[in-house]
């Protein structure tokens, strides 16, 4: 199998297994397993059990923040905006692969390398709302990003609540209330231009 396909097919499977089993209960010989590879195959790719994770947990943290960009450009309208970009969130924890729980819940956080990944998404989310937020208002940039940030902290622990829960509430449906709960709050601020 060529190296870019093999790689891949080790990140599908240790994706499954850090997913299942959390970072400390997973361990290599599982993954070699799940992958139908010899450990030495293994490390051929990734020197150790972090080094696979955080090569998992960066690409996890680049899809959230590509979401987030692409609701957030999909549309000029900022109450669409606020519905796409809460959406992004649902549907990213809704995927079956259970990827969030990298980013959302890891039980690795005392590590600097993913407390530092897990940080970047809601630094990088937060910037990229910050910015629609401060053009349109004209706050001041300490203000946009502590809006930014309140708002991708709604999305994400709703999502996640909502995913626990486990049903009465189907994800649109979910992702439509608190887009409609963001919105009432952040589309009270008057445009820049109103004022």
């Amino acid at each position: 199998m060529p190296r870019r396909e093999r790689r891949a097919q080790l990140l599908d499977s240790a994706l499954e297994v850090f997913v299942a089993q959390g970072y400390h209960a997973a361990a290599m010989d599982d993954i070699a397993d799940r992958a139908g590879v010899s450990k030495p195959v293994l490390y051929q790719h990734f020197p150790g059990k972090l080094d696979l994770y955080l090569a998992l947990l960066d690409s996890s943290c680049d899809a959230v923040i590509a979401n987030c960009r692409a609701a957030l450009e999909s549309t000029p309208d900022n109450k669409l905006r606020v519905a796409a970009t809460i959406d992004a969130f649902y549907d990213y924890v809704a995927n079956d692969t259970g990827a969030f729980r990298l980013v959302f819940e890891s039980d690795l956080t005392n590590e600097p390398a993913v407390r530092e990944q897990v940080d970047r998404v809601t630094h990088e989310c937060a910037a990229l709302i910050a910015e629609v937020i401060r053009d349109d208002t004209g706050l001041p940039q300490p203000a946009s990003r502590l809006l930014a940030v309140s708002l991708v902290g709604m999305a994400q622990v709703s999502a996640r609540f909502w995913l626990s829960e486990g049903g009465g509430i189907e994800r649109p449906q979910a992702a439509a209330l608190v887009a409609g709960l963001a919105w009432r709050g952040i589309g009270g601020y008057p445009k820049a231009d109103e004022r």
